[in-house]
């Protein structure tokens, strides 16, 4: 069983929701996905082992080391011509507010509602879009491991800080 790139939406979603209870539906209407593709996402971090079934719970370090270490070449991002979109990596919070006076467009994912221009930058999901737009925590995730996918290495550098203070890793 191979890792699919709608389950480290799902997971992040998961350290997102912290203790909160949830249910397979809830998660599934939050990401603007189906129920049985967020059951199918979970049994596949399971046997990857970036989930505990019996403890209901993400792995944060399993979960963080494949962040940084294989995101980038398991789901490499794929960047476009020019569109409208939200922006994403270095250009969205957290790192917008580190890394001042980048030049060129910024890469956003394509939204027809988004109001910033820049160079598209594919989600890790196609339902990215939707679902940050009512998960600011979500979108500094996703933003953030967009940083690591693309793989400059000030905003990567930057970001693996910034995700490790954010899913509770020991310094």
């Amino acid at each position: 069983m191979f890792l699919k790139p709608q389950d480290i939406l799902v997971l992040l979603k998961l350290i997102v929701l912290r203790d909160t209870m949830w249910s397979y539906p809830m998660l599934a209407k939050s990401l603007f996905m189906s129920q049985s593709e967020v059951h199918a996402s979970i049994q596949r971090a399971e046997a990857a082992c970036l989930f505990d079934r019996h403890r209901s719970r993400v792995l944060r370090s399993s979960l963080f080391e494949f962040l940084v270490h294989g995101l980038k070449y398991a789901f490499p991002a794929t960047r476009g011509g020019s569109t409208r979109g939200i922006p994403t990596g270095y250009a969205a919070p957290p790192l917008n507010r580190l890394i001042h006076g980048a030049s060129g467009d910024p890469p956003v994912w394509p939204d027809p509602d988004g109001e910033v221009r820049g160079y598209e930058l594919s989600p890790l999901y196609r339902s990215v879009p939707k679902a940050v737009a009512v998960d600011p925590e979500l979108y500094e995730l996703l933003a953030l491991v967009d940083a690591i996918r693309e793989g400059r290495a000030r905003e990567a550098t930057l970001a693996i800080e910034e995700l490790k203070s954010r899913l509770e890793l020991s310094k």
